[in-house]
């Protein structure tokens, strides 16, 4: 079997399987997915949308950050892992965006990156989820699941990863593909005791006959 051939095959029965494929973060605006997506490094998304429930009710918007403080903030995400870190980047993230874009959550990867918080795998998932821009975001479920089915070859860092699967998804599908990877990561091909008899894909899976 050809890449070509490979992708096709992953790609149509995702297409079949799963024709709804979104973020399982809870948000209302740009703004609130932004801060959901820094909470959820090395965090899960359930314990992220518990959090943000309380924490959007009082504070929706980066102005509402920016008149609090980080101790305040510190107080609603102190459960979601590294706490501290993140209410610090969460208070000096909300400065930025308004001080530098107005108050609206940028487009473009590199203004994403200039903000606290945001790393190259967050910047993708905005650029994608909000502005359906053709950026795969990179994460453990990801990079996992692209390499058990061959998807990828000897990518050794989420960047390279990133590379070969935008080179071979079409633009138009990329934002839709990443959550199918993650949500098929999460729920069948996980890390420990994948469901490979669940799953559809393990007929041609290059890590079956070694898990």
């Amino acid at each position: 079997m050809t890449i070509k051939q490979r992708y096709k095959f992953v790609i149509d029965w995702f297409k079949e399987n799963m024709p709804i494929a979104e973020t399982e973060l809870h948000y209302n605006s740009p703004f609130e997915l932004l801060v959901a997506v820094i909470l959820s490094a090395q965090c899960t998304d359930k314990r992220v949308n518990i959090v943000t429930k309380s924490l959007f009710e009082e504070m929706p918007t980066a102005e509402c950050f920016a008149e609090s403080s980080v101790e305040v903030i510190y107080e609603y995400i102190k459960s979601i892992s590294y706490p501290n870190n993140k209410a610090k980047n969460l208070f000096k993230m909300s400065h930025q965006l308004l001080d530098n874009f107005g108050g609206v959550v940028p487009e473009d990867i590199d203004n994403l990156l200039s903000l606290a918080g945001v790393g190259r795998k967050t910047a993708n998932v905005i650029a994608s989820v909000i502005y359906n821009k053709p950026m795969m975001a990179v994460d453990t479920h990801v990079f996992r699941v692209s390499a058990r089915l061959g998807l990828v070859k000897n990518a050794k860092t989420p960047l390279e990863t990133e590379r070969q699967l935008t080179k071979n998804i079409p633009d138009e599908l990329i934002p839709k593909a990443h959550h199918w990877l993650i949500l098929h990561g999460r729920y069948v091909c996980t890390a420990r005791n994948p469901k490979c008899e669940k799953c559809g894909l393990s007929p041609f899976c290059k890590a079956k006959e070694t898990l």
